[in-house]
């Protein structure tokens, strides 16, 4: 087991409006929870989690009241961080799609602009279900293929003492999974800073995912709920603890106020979690109702974000767009078609008002948010639509379809245009070939059943996030 060293970090996932940069370029960190709902923090006042890091981090740089996951689940909002796109537009349909080689990518953009560029934690953009395994060397979609130089990734969520890949080597590492990660992304910026390199990291934590798995000290203030909502609340706690770390560790190494730090979640919290994880709002993960799209996002960039909280309608799609703005980068490393905006304006300033509405496609169904007024239609193409006012409804419990049909009309009008434009770049209009290039094996593959990982099933059954899928592999086998 390799030994943990505590490194400086640096985060820097902030957007400013009508910023210019200093001649040194801005080191950027992104972060991003695994079904972490819109309510479970302690500044939206959760009743019983904690989250005093993130409080802090909220209470220094922007937080964003109406931040929305690009999807509501992972894989998919995963493809729109990288992007700036909309995730139909680059393969990734659901969990376990592999996004499209073509795409181009913001770690792409900022390696092309002198940056160091890494991956830590949860990838799960190379076509595979299941629990988190190390991914191979020879995997062709692993993040080295999209612009990481460096990672330390696994295929999927992960947990307590995880097996993770380096740059295809396979290690196993003690303790929490949210820690471990940010202790590695720590020791690779020290060393790129000595260097002299700016970073672009990407951290992705696995944590609140399920299987839930914790310290008992951090499970303790939880004792009176069911296990898995215990263990789950405790996993935040841990993830909030790291966070503490990260910024910390900035401030230390004195990088703290030219790092961008970026925080949200990938989705929507869980259902059958107590207490509830959306603030009351409707859905959970999987629904495109608020419940499994808004989620808590902060950006803090202390040379430049000015603490503030805005209820401008903002998403993951817009990620790309802010960073080209804030750290410099040449627009031509972002397709053409995106689906994001630059929030570069937006922050230190009072705008609440998106010029452009916010499109959301996943699994036949679709929302279209245009300011306070949302369109959700469950069957794309069946006709059928609701329209909720968000200003005056949060909960979306009042169809206003056939009370505003002016409304309803423009919205549905310019939502099926821009189906129209997604359903294009699905076949691969915006690829120079005008075509998808074919995945070699098919999406969403159980890695259970593939070869390479089975020859490990003797050892990974005694490991309680793999053992339930090995052995529901091994009694299919047996039919």
């Amino acid at each position: 087991m390799r030994p943990f060293v505590m490194r400086p970090f640096v985060l820097l996932l902030l957007f400013p409006p009508a910023l210019t940069f200093a001649s040194e370029q801005p080191n950027v960190i992104l972060v991003m929870a695994d079904d972490m709902g819109y309510g479970q923090t302690g500044y939206y006042n959760h009743p019983i989690l904690k989250t005093p890091n993130l409080d802090a981090m909220a209470a220094n740089g922007i937080r964003f009241d109406r931040f929305y996951a690009g999807a509501p689940n992972c894989s998919p909002t995963r493809a729109t961080v990288l992007t700036g796109r909309s995730n139909d537009r680059t393969g990734v349909h659901n969990h376990g799609y592999a996004i499209n080689k073509q795409e181009k990518t913001i770690a792409q953009a900022f390696q092309q602009a002198g940056y160091s560029t890494a991956h830590f934690g949860k990838w799960h953009l190379n076509g595979l279900r299941g629990p988190g395994a190390p991914i191979f060397k020879e995997d062709a979609h692993h993040p080295g293929h999209l612009g990481f130089d460096y990672w330390l990734s696994v295929t999927n969520f992960f947990d307590m003492n995880p097996i993770l890949s380096r740059n295809g080597v396979w290690e196993e590492h003690g303790g929490d999974s949210s820690e471990v990660i940010v202790k590695e992304a720590l020791d690779y910026i020290r060393g790129e800073n000595e260097k002299g390199k700016p970073v672009f990291i990407v951290i992705w934590y696995g944590t609140p995912h399920s299987p839930f798995m914790a310290y008992e000290s951090d499970a303790e203030p939880f004792a009176n709920l069911k296990p898995a909502s215990r263990d789950h609340y405790a996993e935040l706690v841990a993830m909030d603890r790291s966070i503490g770390t990260l910024r910390k560790e900035l401030r230390d190494f004195g990088m703290a106020n030219n790092t961008i730090l970026w925080f949200n979640s990938d989705n929507g919290g869980l259902g059958n979690i107590t207490p509830g994880t959306v603030g009351n709002l409707r859905g959970f993960k999987n629904s495109v109702y608020e419940g499994g799209l808004r989620v808590p996002a902060v950006v803090e960039w202390p040379a430049h974000i000015k603490p503030q909280i805005s209820n401008y309608p903002a998403c993951t799609m817009d990620i790309f767009p802010t960073l080209i703005d804030f750290a410099g980068l040449s627009t031509k490393h972002i397709n053409k078609v995106t689906d994001g905006a630059s929030l570069a304006k937006v922050i230190n300033s009072d705008l609440s008002a998106r010029p452009t509405p916010i499109g959301f496609r996943h699994t036949g169904r679709a929302a279209w948010i245009d300011n306070n007024y949302k369109l959700i239609t469950l069957k794309v193409g069946g006709g059928e639509y609701q329209l909720y006012d968000l200003k005056t409804d949060p909960k979306e419990q009042t169809d206003l379809l056939a009370s505003k049909p002016e409304v309803a009309n423009r919205m549905i009008k310019s939502f099926e245009t821009w189906n129209a434009s997604v359903e294009r770049s699905r076949l691969g209009a915006d690829y120079s070939s005008g075509k998808v290039d074919p995945f070699p094996r098919p999406q969403q593959t159980d890695l259970m059943t593939l070869p390479e990982y089975q020859k490990h099933f003797d050892e990974w059954i005694k490991r309680p996030e793999f053992k339930p899928y090995i052995e529901r592999q091994l009694k299919k086998q047996q039919k």
